[in-house]
Protein backbone atom coordinates (compact mmCIF):
# COMPACT_ATOMS: atom_id res chain seq x y z
CA UNK A 1 0.00 0.00 0.00
CA UNK A 2 2.62 2.35 0.50
CA UNK A 3 4.80 1.49 -2.32
CA UNK A 4 1.32 2.16 -4.88
CA UNK A 5 -0.99 4.32 -2.69
CA UNK A 6 -1.14 7.98 -2.17
CA UNK A 7 -2.88 10.25 -0.06
CA UNK A 8 -6.49 11.21 -1.59
CA UNK A 9 -8.26 14.63 -1.57
CA UNK A 10 -7.31 17.03 1.48
CA UNK A 11 -4.77 19.03 2.77
CA UNK A 12 -1.62 16.20 2.05
CA UNK A 13 -3.27 14.95 -1.43
CA UNK A 14 -0.32 13.35 -3.45
CA UNK A 15 1.86 13.02 -0.73
CA UNK A 16 3.13 9.31 -0.01
CA UNK A 17 1.79 7.16 2.54
CA UNK A 18 3.70 5.78 5.32
CA UNK A 19 1.65 3.82 7.99
CA UNK A 20 2.73 4.20 11.59
CA UNK A 21 2.76 1.19 14.26
CA UNK A 22 -0.96 1.46 14.68
CA UNK A 23 -2.08 0.94 11.66
CA UNK A 24 0.05 -1.30 10.51
CA UNK A 25 -0.64 -3.71 13.19
CA UNK A 26 -4.22 -3.41 12.40
CA UNK A 27 -3.89 -3.82 8.32
CA UNK A 28 -2.04 -7.20 9.45
CA UNK A 29 -4.31 -8.18 11.58
CA UNK A 30 -7.42 -7.89 8.65
CA UNK A 31 -5.19 -10.22 6.76
CA UNK A 32 -4.65 -13.06 9.77
CA UNK A 33 -4.86 -16.80 8.27
CA UNK A 34 -5.18 -19.71 10.11
CA UNK A 35 -1.67 -21.61 10.19
CA UNK A 36 -3.28 -25.20 9.94
CA UNK A 37 -3.28 -27.44 7.12
CA UNK A 38 -6.52 -26.87 5.21
CA UNK A 39 -7.54 -24.12 7.32
CA UNK A 40 -5.50 -21.51 5.68
CA UNK A 41 -8.26 -18.79 5.09
CA UNK A 42 -8.74 -15.69 7.05
CA UNK A 43 -9.42 -15.85 10.59
CA UNK A 44 -11.76 -12.82 10.18
CA UNK A 45 -14.75 -11.66 7.95
CA UNK A 46 -15.23 -8.74 9.49
CA UNK A 47 -12.98 -5.58 10.93
CA UNK A 48 -14.13 -2.99 12.70
CA UNK A 49 -11.94 0.23 13.38
CA UNK A 50 -13.02 2.81 15.45
CA UNK A 51 -11.23 6.11 15.61
CA UNK A 52 -11.59 9.81 16.52
CA UNK A 53 -12.29 12.10 13.43
CA UNK A 54 -9.45 13.47 12.00
CA UNK A 55 -7.42 10.29 12.23
CA UNK A 56 -7.22 9.18 8.47
CA UNK A 57 -9.87 6.38 8.72
CA UNK A 58 -12.04 6.92 5.34
CA UNK A 59 -8.12 7.32 3.69
CA UNK A 60 -7.44 4.06 5.25
CA UNK A 61 -10.24 2.37 4.44
CA UNK A 62 -9.79 3.78 0.68
CA UNK A 63 -6.15 2.06 0.63
CA UNK A 64 -7.62 -1.56 1.68
CA UNK A 65 -9.93 -1.25 -0.88
CA UNK A 66 -7.43 -0.25 -3.37
CA UNK A 67 -5.08 -3.57 -2.05
CA UNK A 68 -7.97 -5.65 -2.69
CA UNK A 69 -8.68 -4.28 -6.19
CA UNK A 70 -5.08 -5.10 -6.95
CA UNK A 71 -2.97 -6.55 -4.83
CA UNK A 72 -1.99 -9.38 -3.21
CA UNK A 73 -4.29 -10.05 -0.54
CA UNK A 74 -5.18 -13.34 -0.83
CA UNK A 75 -3.52 -16.74 1.05
CA UNK A 76 -1.60 -18.28 -1.74
CA UNK A 77 0.77 -20.94 0.02
CA UNK A 78 2.82 -21.09 2.64
CA UNK A 79 7.29 -19.34 1.71
CA UNK A 80 9.66 -21.84 1.70
CA UNK A 81 11.93 -18.90 1.11
CA UNK A 82 13.41 -17.16 -1.77
CA UNK A 83 9.92 -16.67 -3.60
CA UNK A 84 9.97 -13.46 -4.94
CA UNK A 85 6.42 -11.00 -5.64
CA UNK A 86 6.79 -8.55 -8.47
CA UNK A 87 3.53 -6.46 -9.42
CA UNK A 88 1.92 -7.77 -12.58
CA UNK A 89 2.32 -4.26 -14.73
CA UNK A 90 6.14 -3.70 -14.09
CA UNK A 91 5.71 -0.81 -11.97
CA UNK A 92 8.98 -1.41 -9.63
CA UNK A 93 7.43 -3.44 -6.59
CA UNK A 94 9.39 -6.65 -5.83
CA UNK A 95 9.55 -8.50 -2.37
CA UNK A 96 11.26 -11.61 -1.62
CA UNK A 97 9.22 -14.06 1.07
CA UNK A 98 11.30 -15.75 3.81
CA UNK A 99 10.82 -19.03 5.10
CA UNK A 100 7.11 -19.42 6.32
CA UNK A 101 5.67 -16.50 5.45
CA UNK A 102 2.22 -16.41 4.04
CA UNK A 103 2.36 -15.63 0.44
CA UNK A 104 -0.36 -13.25 -1.41
CA UNK A 105 -2.69 -13.72 -4.52
CA UNK A 106 -4.88 -11.26 -6.46
CA UNK A 107 -8.49 -12.22 -5.64
CA UNK A 108 -10.53 -13.58 -8.63
CA UNK A 109 -12.50 -11.06 -9.89
CA UNK A 110 -12.79 -8.44 -6.81
CA UNK A 111 -15.90 -6.99 -6.33
CA UNK A 112 -15.64 -4.35 -3.89
CA UNK A 113 -18.20 -2.04 -2.60
CA UNK A 114 -18.37 1.09 -0.75
CA UNK A 115 -21.35 1.94 1.18
CA UNK A 116 -22.43 4.87 3.55
CA UNK A 117 -25.21 6.93 4.21
CA UNK A 118 -25.32 9.42 1.18
CA UNK A 119 -23.69 10.02 -1.72
CA UNK A 120 -20.97 12.81 0.11
CA UNK A 121 -20.18 10.35 2.62
CA UNK A 122 -19.44 7.92 -0.03
CA UNK A 123 -16.84 10.07 -1.30
CA UNK A 124 -14.88 9.84 1.29
CA UNK A 125 -13.17 6.66 0.75
CA UNK A 126 -14.34 6.42 -3.04
CA UNK A 127 -12.61 9.50 -3.95
CA UNK A 128 -9.02 8.35 -2.72
CA UNK A 129 -9.77 5.24 -4.67
CA UNK A 130 -10.71 7.32 -8.25
CA UNK A 131 -7.93 9.85 -6.86
CA UNK A 132 -5.23 6.90 -7.25
CA UNK A 133 -6.33 5.76 -10.36
CA UNK A 134 -7.05 8.79 -11.92
CA UNK A 135 -3.70 11.11 -11.02
CA UNK A 136 -0.85 10.86 -13.30
CA UNK A 137 1.66 11.24 -10.18
CA UNK A 138 -0.01 8.14 -8.61
CA UNK A 139 1.69 4.56 -9.67
CA UNK A 140 -1.99 2.98 -9.83
CA UNK A 141 -2.69 5.57 -12.93
CA UNK A 142 -0.25 3.16 -14.74
CA UNK A 143 -2.43 0.10 -14.48
CA UNK A 144 -3.65 -1.14 -17.48
CA UNK A 145 -6.97 -1.65 -18.73
CA UNK A 146 -8.69 0.14 -15.76
CA UNK A 147 -11.54 2.51 -16.58
CA UNK A 148 -12.37 5.08 -13.71
CA UNK A 149 -15.13 6.90 -13.44
CA UNK A 150 -17.04 9.00 -10.96
CA UNK A 151 -19.90 6.53 -10.00
CA UNK A 152 -17.98 3.00 -10.70
CA UNK A 153 -14.74 1.69 -11.44
CA UNK A 154 -14.08 -1.44 -13.92
CA UNK A 155 -10.93 -3.25 -13.14
CA UNK A 156 -8.95 -5.51 -15.59
CA UNK A 157 -10.62 -8.93 -15.62
CA UNK A 158 -14.02 -8.02 -14.91
CA UNK A 159 -13.86 -6.88 -11.74
CA UNK A 160 -15.58 -3.39 -10.09
CA UNK A 161 -15.51 -1.10 -7.35
CA UNK A 162 -18.92 0.75 -6.80
CA UNK A 163 -19.81 3.37 -4.55
CA UNK A 164 -23.60 2.80 -2.93
CA UNK A 165 -25.93 4.10 -0.40
CA UNK A 166 -28.88 2.03 1.13
CA UNK A 167 -31.53 3.22 -2.28
CA UNK A 168 -28.89 1.55 -4.69
CA UNK A 169 -27.82 -1.63 -2.57
CA UNK A 170 -31.18 -2.38 -1.44
CA UNK A 171 -31.83 -4.91 -3.88
CA UNK A 172 -30.41 -8.54 -3.26
CA UNK A 173 -27.90 -10.16 -6.05
CA UNK A 174 -24.39 -8.60 -5.02
CA UNK A 175 -21.49 -10.97 -5.59
CA UNK A 176 -19.15 -8.56 -3.55
CA UNK A 177 -15.49 -10.10 -2.66
CA UNK A 178 -14.87 -7.03 -0.28
CA UNK A 179 -17.13 -4.30 1.49
CA UNK A 180 -16.48 -1.09 3.33
CA UNK A 181 -19.02 0.45 5.66
CA UNK A 182 -17.80 3.63 6.32
CA UNK A 183 -19.04 6.21 9.84
CA UNK A 184 -21.56 3.09 10.91
CA UNK A 185 -22.39 5.01 13.89
CA UNK A 186 -24.79 6.76 11.50
CA UNK A 187 -26.70 3.61 10.30
CA UNK A 188 -29.27 4.33 12.29
CA UNK A 189 -33.03 4.08 10.77
CA UNK A 190 -34.41 1.01 9.37
CA UNK A 191 -33.64 1.23 6.06
CA UNK A 192 -30.15 1.65 6.99
CA UNK A 193 -29.96 -0.75 9.11
CA UNK A 194 -31.45 -3.20 6.35
CA UNK A 195 -29.19 -2.15 3.98
CA UNK A 196 -26.20 -3.02 6.56
CA UNK A 197 -27.49 -6.24 6.68
CA UNK A 198 -28.11 -7.03 3.14
CA UNK A 199 -24.75 -6.30 1.63
CA UNK A 200 -23.39 -7.93 4.68
CA UNK A 201 -25.52 -11.32 3.34
CA UNK A 202 -23.99 -10.83 0.03
CA UNK A 203 -20.58 -11.66 1.20
CA UNK A 204 -21.79 -15.13 1.82
CA UNK A 205 -22.34 -15.86 -1.72
CA UNK A 206 -19.21 -16.58 -2.71
CA UNK A 207 -17.07 -19.39 -2.33
CA UNK A 208 -14.95 -19.88 0.46
CA UNK A 209 -11.81 -19.55 -1.78
CA UNK A 210 -12.96 -16.03 -2.46
CA UNK A 211 -12.24 -15.01 1.52
CA UNK A 212 -15.24 -12.24 1.24
CA UNK A 213 -15.01 -9.61 4.18
CA UNK A 214 -16.12 -6.50 5.51
CA UNK A 215 -14.51 -3.45 6.57
CA UNK A 216 -16.64 -0.68 9.30
CA UNK A 217 -15.06 2.63 9.52
CA UNK A 218 -16.43 5.05 12.18
CA UNK A 219 -16.11 7.44 14.92
CA UNK A 220 -17.95 6.52 18.39
CA UNK A 221 -21.81 5.90 18.32
CA UNK A 222 -24.31 7.83 19.80
CA UNK A 223 -25.56 5.27 22.85
CA UNK A 224 -29.04 4.51 22.48
CA UNK A 225 -29.73 5.25 18.75
CA UNK A 226 -29.08 1.57 17.79
CA UNK A 227 -27.10 1.55 14.86
CA UNK A 228 -24.93 -0.51 13.41
CA UNK A 229 -21.74 0.53 15.31
CA UNK A 230 -23.34 -0.01 18.50
CA UNK A 231 -24.73 -3.25 17.39
CA UNK A 232 -21.40 -4.25 16.68
CA UNK A 233 -19.99 -2.73 20.37
CA UNK A 234 -22.68 -4.98 21.94
CA UNK A 235 -21.21 -8.21 19.57
CA UNK A 236 -17.83 -7.58 20.74
CA UNK A 237 -18.87 -7.10 24.31
CA UNK A 238 -20.41 -10.94 24.22
CA UNK A 239 -17.21 -11.91 22.57
CA UNK A 240 -14.94 -10.37 24.99
CA UNK A 241 -17.31 -12.00 27.78
CA UNK A 242 -17.84 -15.63 26.65
CA UNK A 243 -21.70 -15.24 25.97
CA UNK A 244 -20.99 -15.69 21.91
CA UNK A 245 -21.71 -18.83 20.74
CA UNK A 246 -19.52 -20.57 17.46
CA UNK A 247 -16.58 -19.31 16.17
CA UNK A 248 -16.16 -15.77 16.84
CA UNK A 249 -14.50 -13.82 13.63
CA UNK A 250 -14.88 -10.27 14.88
CA UNK A 251 -11.34 -7.97 14.75
CA UNK A 252 -12.65 -5.17 17.00
CA UNK A 253 -10.10 -2.26 17.04
CA UNK A 254 -11.53 0.38 19.28
CA UNK A 255 -8.95 3.65 20.65
CA UNK A 256 -10.52 5.99 23.11
CA UNK A 257 -9.54 8.21 25.23
CA UNK A 258 -11.11 8.75 29.42
CA UNK A 259 -10.71 12.29 31.30
CA UNK A 260 -13.05 12.49 33.86
CA UNK A 261 -12.37 16.28 34.58
CA UNK A 262 -12.30 18.23 31.20
CA UNK A 263 -11.98 21.74 32.91
CA UNK A 264 -8.18 19.57 33.63
CA UNK A 265 -6.84 20.25 30.84
CA UNK A 266 -3.69 18.50 31.28
CA UNK A 267 -5.84 15.69 31.84
CA UNK A 268 -7.61 16.01 28.46
CA UNK A 269 -4.67 16.52 26.64
CA UNK A 270 -3.20 13.34 27.73
CA UNK A 271 -6.82 11.50 26.83
CA UNK A 272 -6.97 13.50 23.80
CA UNK A 273 -3.23 11.97 22.44
CA UNK A 274 -4.90 8.84 23.63
CA UNK A 275 -7.28 8.78 21.55
CA UNK A 276 -5.26 10.33 18.55
CA UNK A 277 -2.33 7.33 18.58
CA UNK A 278 -0.39 8.00 15.84
CA UNK A 279 -2.35 10.57 14.74
CA UNK A 280 -1.24 13.08 17.26
CA UNK A 281 1.47 13.45 15.01
CA UNK A 282 -0.66 15.79 12.42
CA UNK A 283 -3.29 16.63 14.62
CA UNK A 284 -3.43 20.29 16.73
CA UNK A 285 -3.95 18.69 20.17
CA UNK A 286 -4.28 22.22 21.80
CA UNK A 287 -7.13 23.28 19.31
CA UNK A 288 -9.21 20.21 20.32
CA UNK A 289 -8.36 21.41 24.03
CA UNK A 290 -10.49 24.84 22.72
CA UNK A 291 -13.23 22.83 21.55
CA UNK A 292 -14.16 21.45 24.61
CA UNK A 293 -13.36 24.92 26.54
CA UNK A 294 -15.71 26.43 24.30
CA UNK A 295 -19.34 26.25 26.10
CA UNK A 296 -20.93 26.93 22.71
CA UNK A 297 -20.17 22.80 22.29
CA UNK A 298 -21.79 20.30 23.42
CA UNK A 299 -19.72 18.58 25.84
CA UNK A 300 -21.36 14.93 24.50
CA UNK A 301 -20.40 15.75 21.03
CA UNK A 302 -17.00 16.22 21.67
CA UNK A 303 -16.78 13.47 23.66
CA UNK A 304 -18.00 11.16 21.31
CA UNK A 305 -15.95 12.74 18.20
CA UNK A 306 -12.37 14.02 19.39
CA UNK A 307 -12.19 11.54 22.72
CA UNK A 308 -13.49 8.67 20.68
CA UNK A 309 -15.59 7.56 24.48
CA UNK A 310 -18.71 6.37 25.11
CA UNK A 311 -21.16 8.61 25.88
CA UNK A 312 -24.46 8.09 27.98
CA UNK A 313 -27.52 7.34 25.98
CA UNK A 314 -30.28 10.74 26.52
CA UNK A 315 -31.95 8.87 29.35
CA UNK A 316 -29.18 6.68 31.29
CA UNK A 317 -29.59 6.37 34.89
CA UNK A 318 -25.34 5.85 35.21
CA UNK A 319 -22.89 7.17 32.93
CA UNK A 320 -19.64 5.19 32.36
CA UNK A 321 -17.82 8.48 34.02
CA UNK A 322 -20.14 7.80 37.51
CA UNK A 323 -19.81 4.39 37.33
CA UNK A 324 -15.77 3.83 36.50
CA UNK A 325 -15.46 6.52 39.50
CA UNK A 326 -16.74 4.48 41.98
CA UNK A 327 -13.86 1.42 40.73
CA UNK A 328 -11.72 0.48 43.87
CA UNK A 329 -9.08 -2.57 42.68
CA UNK A 330 -7.85 -2.93 46.74
CA UNK A 331 -11.08 -3.23 48.41
CA UNK A 332 -12.15 -6.97 47.02
CA UNK A 333 -13.86 -8.84 48.80
CA UNK A 334 -12.46 -11.95 50.80
CA UNK A 335 -13.60 -14.85 52.96
CA UNK A 336 -15.69 -14.22 56.17
CA UNK A 337 -16.65 -10.29 55.00
CA UNK A 338 -19.89 -9.53 56.77
CA UNK A 339 -22.10 -8.95 53.63
CA UNK A 340 -25.73 -8.52 52.20
CA UNK A 341 -26.96 -10.56 48.93
CA UNK A 342 -28.86 -9.08 46.43
CA UNK A 343 -30.95 -11.11 43.77
CA UNK A 344 -32.83 -10.60 40.50
CA UNK A 345 -34.29 -13.55 38.94
CA UNK A 346 -35.73 -15.11 34.89
CA UNK A 347 -36.39 -18.03 33.66
CA UNK A 348 -35.18 -17.64 30.04
CA UNK A 349 -34.85 -14.17 28.56
CA UNK A 350 -33.27 -11.84 31.31
CA UNK A 351 -30.65 -12.67 33.58
CA UNK A 352 -30.60 -14.27 36.89
CA UNK A 353 -27.83 -12.80 38.91
CA UNK A 354 -26.75 -12.57 42.43
CA UNK A 355 -24.89 -9.68 44.20
CA UNK A 356 -22.77 -9.31 47.26
CA UNK A 357 -22.55 -5.86 49.45
CA UNK A 358 -19.56 -5.62 52.38
CA UNK A 359 -21.30 -4.08 55.15
CA UNK A 360 -18.68 -2.35 56.06
CA UNK A 361 -17.77 0.05 53.06
CA UNK A 362 -20.51 -0.68 50.56
CA UNK A 363 -18.50 -2.96 47.92
CA UNK A 364 -20.15 -4.41 45.52
CA UNK A 365 -19.06 -8.09 43.55
CA UNK A 366 -21.37 -10.11 41.29
CA UNK A 367 -21.05 -13.43 42.70
CA UNK A 368 -23.37 -15.08 40.09
CA UNK A 369 -24.68 -14.21 36.60
CA UNK A 370 -26.79 -16.71 33.92
CA UNK A 371 -28.00 -14.83 30.84
CA UNK A 372 -28.77 -15.78 27.43
CA UNK A 373 -25.99 -16.41 24.53
CA UNK A 374 -26.55 -14.16 22.21
CA UNK A 375 -26.79 -16.73 19.69
CA UNK A 376 -28.07 -20.37 19.24
CA UNK A 377 -26.73 -22.22 16.32
CA UNK A 378 -28.86 -24.60 14.74
CA UNK A 379 -32.08 -22.55 15.90
CA UNK A 380 -34.95 -23.94 14.20
CA UNK A 381 -37.68 -22.40 16.14
CA UNK A 382 -39.66 -19.13 14.59
CA UNK A 383 -41.30 -16.19 16.03
CA UNK A 384 -44.91 -15.77 14.73
CA UNK A 385 -45.72 -12.38 13.40
CA UNK A 386 -47.70 -11.00 16.39
CA UNK A 387 -45.27 -12.56 18.75
CA UNK A 388 -42.32 -10.74 16.48
CA UNK A 389 -44.17 -7.14 16.99
CA UNK A 390 -44.60 -7.87 20.65
CA UNK A 391 -40.63 -8.77 20.56
CA UNK A 392 -39.23 -6.22 18.78
CA UNK A 393 -39.72 -2.28 17.91
CA UNK A 394 -41.61 -1.23 15.47
CA UNK A 395 -38.76 0.23 13.67
CA UNK A 396 -36.34 -2.46 14.49
CA UNK A 397 -35.55 -5.59 11.56
CA UNK A 398 -33.89 -8.46 12.85
CA UNK A 399 -33.12 -11.33 10.41
CA UNK A 400 -33.58 -14.68 10.98
CA UNK A 401 -31.11 -15.41 13.09
CA UNK A 402 -31.86 -12.72 15.28
CA UNK A 403 -35.40 -14.05 15.93
CA UNK A 404 -34.36 -17.56 16.89
CA UNK A 405 -32.21 -16.40 18.91
CA UNK A 406 -35.17 -14.60 20.80
CA UNK A 407 -37.43 -17.52 20.89
CA UNK A 408 -37.95 -19.88 24.05
CA UNK A 409 -34.85 -22.71 23.60
CA UNK A 410 -32.33 -21.39 26.25
CA UNK A 411 -33.23 -21.35 30.09
CA UNK A 412 -31.44 -20.85 33.07
CA UNK A 413 -29.72 -23.30 35.37
CA UNK A 414 -31.91 -23.04 38.85
CA UNK A 415 -29.55 -25.79 40.74
CA UNK A 416 -26.51 -23.80 39.40
CA UNK A 417 -28.40 -20.62 41.19
CA UNK A 418 -29.01 -22.66 44.37
CA UNK A 419 -25.63 -23.90 44.79
CA UNK A 420 -24.43 -20.48 44.32
CA UNK A 421 -26.79 -19.11 47.22
CA UNK A 422 -25.35 -21.80 49.64
CA UNK A 423 -22.01 -21.18 48.16
CA UNK A 424 -22.16 -17.22 49.46
CA UNK A 425 -23.57 -18.40 52.63
CA UNK A 426 -20.90 -20.68 53.67
CA UNK A 427 -18.15 -18.24 52.32
CA UNK A 428 -19.11 -15.06 54.08
CA UNK A 429 -21.53 -14.05 57.05
CA UNK A 430 -24.25 -13.34 55.35
CA UNK A 431 -26.30 -10.81 57.43
CA UNK A 432 -29.46 -9.80 55.16
CA UNK A 433 -30.64 -11.14 51.75
CA UNK A 434 -32.92 -9.42 49.76
CA UNK A 435 -34.90 -11.53 46.44
CA UNK A 436 -37.05 -10.44 44.17
CA UNK A 437 -39.35 -12.94 43.89
CA UNK A 438 -40.85 -13.14 40.73
CA UNK A 439 -40.72 -16.29 38.75
CA UNK A 440 -38.55 -17.65 41.81
CA UNK A 441 -41.09 -18.24 44.66
CA UNK A 442 -40.44 -21.69 44.91
CA UNK A 443 -36.71 -21.37 45.26
CA UNK A 444 -37.37 -17.78 47.55
CA UNK A 445 -39.25 -20.15 49.99
CA UNK A 446 -36.87 -22.87 50.47
CA UNK A 447 -34.34 -19.86 50.72
CA UNK A 448 -35.98 -18.53 53.53
CA UNK A 449 -36.90 -21.27 55.28
CA UNK A 450 -33.02 -22.37 55.32
CA UNK A 451 -31.35 -18.91 55.97
CA UNK A 452 -34.00 -16.43 56.88
CA UNK A 453 -33.55 -17.18 60.64
CA UNK A 454 -29.91 -16.07 60.58
CA UNK A 455 -30.61 -13.17 58.92
CA UNK A 456 -30.04 -9.68 60.93
CA UNK A 457 -32.25 -7.71 58.24
CA UNK A 458 -34.86 -8.14 56.98
CA UNK A 459 -37.54 -7.31 54.46
CA UNK A 460 -40.65 -8.11 56.59
CA UNK A 461 -40.65 -10.32 59.83
CA UNK A 462 -42.68 -12.71 57.99
CA UNK A 463 -41.31 -12.74 54.46
CA UNK A 464 -37.30 -11.79 55.35
CA UNK A 465 -36.01 -12.52 51.76
CA UNK A 466 -38.68 -10.96 49.71
CA UNK A 467 -38.45 -7.75 48.36
CA UNK A 468 -40.67 -6.91 45.50
CA UNK A 469 -38.82 -4.38 43.07
CA UNK A 470 -42.67 -4.03 41.66
CA UNK A 471 -43.29 -1.33 44.46
CA UNK A 472 -42.68 2.01 43.33
CA UNK A 473 -42.63 3.83 46.86
CA UNK A 474 -39.69 1.31 48.25
CA UNK A 475 -38.33 1.07 44.58
CA UNK A 476 -37.57 4.96 43.87
CA UNK A 477 -36.29 4.70 47.69
CA UNK A 478 -33.77 2.37 47.41
CA UNK A 479 -32.72 3.60 43.52
CA UNK A 480 -32.31 7.44 45.03
CA UNK A 481 -30.29 5.54 48.06
CA UNK A 482 -27.79 3.85 45.38
CA UNK A 483 -27.38 6.24 42.98
CA UNK A 484 -26.41 8.96 45.76
CA UNK A 485 -24.04 6.56 47.12
CA UNK A 486 -22.52 5.94 43.85
CA UNK A 487 -22.15 9.25 43.29
CA UNK A 488 -20.25 10.47 46.38
CA UNK A 489 -18.07 7.01 46.33
CA UNK A 490 -20.22 6.16 49.31
CA UNK A 491 -20.39 1.88 47.45
CA UNK A 492 -17.54 0.56 45.16
CA UNK A 493 -16.60 -2.24 43.18
CA UNK A 494 -13.43 -4.40 42.19
CA UNK A 495 -12.30 -2.88 38.17
CA UNK A 496 -12.81 -5.52 35.46
CA UNK A 497 -8.92 -4.28 34.67
CA UNK A 498 -8.24 -5.20 38.15
CA UNK A 499 -9.07 -9.02 37.61
CA UNK A 500 -8.89 -12.01 35.26
CA UNK A 501 -10.87 -14.74 34.23
CA UNK A 502 -14.48 -15.14 35.20
CA UNK A 503 -14.00 -12.85 37.87
CA UNK A 504 -13.43 -10.06 35.49
CA UNK A 505 -16.34 -11.48 33.10
CA UNK A 506 -18.61 -10.99 35.75
CA UNK A 507 -17.17 -7.22 36.78
CA UNK A 508 -17.67 -6.35 33.00
CA UNK A 509 -21.61 -7.70 33.28
CA UNK A 510 -22.37 -5.75 36.37
CA UNK A 511 -20.73 -2.25 34.27
CA UNK A 512 -22.93 -3.38 31.01
CA UNK A 513 -25.92 -3.67 32.60
CA UNK A 514 -25.40 -0.73 35.34
CA UNK A 515 -25.13 1.42 32.25
CA UNK A 516 -27.64 0.00 30.17
CA UNK A 517 -30.36 1.19 32.40
CA UNK A 518 -32.50 3.63 31.79
CA UNK A 519 -34.78 6.67 33.51
CA UNK A 520 -38.19 6.09 33.69
CA UNK A 521 -39.96 9.22 35.42
CA UNK A 522 -43.18 7.66 37.42
CA UNK A 523 -45.58 9.32 39.69
CA UNK A 524 -43.86 7.93 42.80
CA UNK A 525 -40.51 9.03 41.40
CA UNK A 526 -37.56 8.25 38.94
CA UNK A 527 -37.70 4.26 38.77
CA UNK A 528 -35.01 2.46 35.76
CA UNK A 529 -36.00 0.34 33.41
CA UNK A 530 -34.72 -1.47 29.51
CA UNK A 531 -34.15 0.93 26.52
CA UNK A 532 -37.36 -1.12 25.20
CA UNK A 533 -39.17 -3.90 27.00
CA UNK A 534 -37.86 -7.11 25.15
CA UNK A 535 -34.76 -5.42 24.61
CA UNK A 536 -31.49 -7.87 24.96
CA UNK A 537 -29.51 -4.93 26.69
CA UNK A 538 -30.53 -6.36 30.71
CA UNK A 539 -30.38 -4.47 33.56
CA UNK A 540 -30.89 -7.10 36.58
CA UNK A 541 -27.14 -7.25 37.95
CA UNK A 542 -27.65 -3.44 38.75
CA UNK A 543 -31.01 -4.85 39.96
CA UNK A 544 -29.67 -7.04 42.32
CA UNK A 545 -27.10 -4.75 43.38
CA UNK A 546 -29.49 -2.45 44.04
CA UNK A 547 -30.91 -4.66 46.50
CA UNK A 548 -28.04 -5.69 48.25
CA UNK A 549 -27.20 -2.07 48.60
CA UNK A 550 -30.45 -1.48 50.39
CA UNK A 551 -30.20 -4.78 52.68
CA UNK A 552 -26.79 -3.54 53.42
CA UNK A 553 -28.25 0.26 54.11
CA UNK A 554 -30.66 -1.45 56.62
CA UNK A 555 -27.94 -3.51 58.54
CA UNK A 556 -25.87 -0.08 58.53
CA UNK A 557 -29.15 1.41 60.46
CA UNK A 558 -29.22 -2.14 62.88
CA UNK A 559 -26.04 -1.39 63.79
CA UNK A 560 -24.36 -4.67 62.03
CA UNK A 561 -21.43 -3.10 60.97
CA UNK A 562 -18.38 -6.29 61.74
CA UNK A 563 -18.14 -9.56 62.31
CA UNK A 564 -19.17 -10.50 66.44
CA UNK A 565 -15.64 -10.92 68.01
CA UNK A 566 -15.53 -13.61 71.13
CA UNK A 567 -15.39 -11.89 74.10
CA UNK A 568 -13.36 -13.26 76.81
CA UNK A 569 -13.24 -12.45 80.86
CA UNK A 570 -10.35 -10.90 82.56
CA UNK A 571 -8.94 -12.89 84.65
CA UNK A 572 -6.46 -11.78 87.57
CA UNK A 573 -2.64 -13.20 87.61
CA UNK A 574 -1.54 -13.41 90.97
Amino acid sequence: MEHFTRHGPGDVQGEPVVHGDEYTGFIVDCYAVGARPGNNHLLYDSAFLSRPKGTDKSGLAGRIGLFEAFGPCRFGGWARGGEIFTDPWGLGFAYEYQPGEPMGRPPRTPVLRIMATEENQASNVYDTVFFNLTDDDCPLFYVPGVDAGKSRVLLPGGGSVIPSTASSASKDGGRETWLCLDESHLYNTPELRQMYKTVTRNLRKRKKVAGTWYLETTTMFAVGEDSMAERTFVEAQSILEGRKRGNPRLLYDHRWGECADLFDEEALRAALEEAYGDAKAWMDIDGLVDEFLDTRNDVVDSRRYFLNAQSAAADAWLTANEWDAAGRPDRALVDKDVVTLGFDGSRDSDATVLVACRVSDGHLELLHCQEPPEALPGATAKLSKAARKRTVRDDDEFDDDAINTMAVQWQVDRVAVDLAVAEAMKRFEVVGFYCDPALWQEYVDAWTATYGDKMKVKATQGRPLEWWTNRPKPMVTALERFYDALVVKALSFTPAADRTGRVAELARTLRRHALNARRRPSRAGLQIGKDFPKSPRRIDAVMAAVLAFEARGDAVAAGVQTRKRKSYAAKRIR
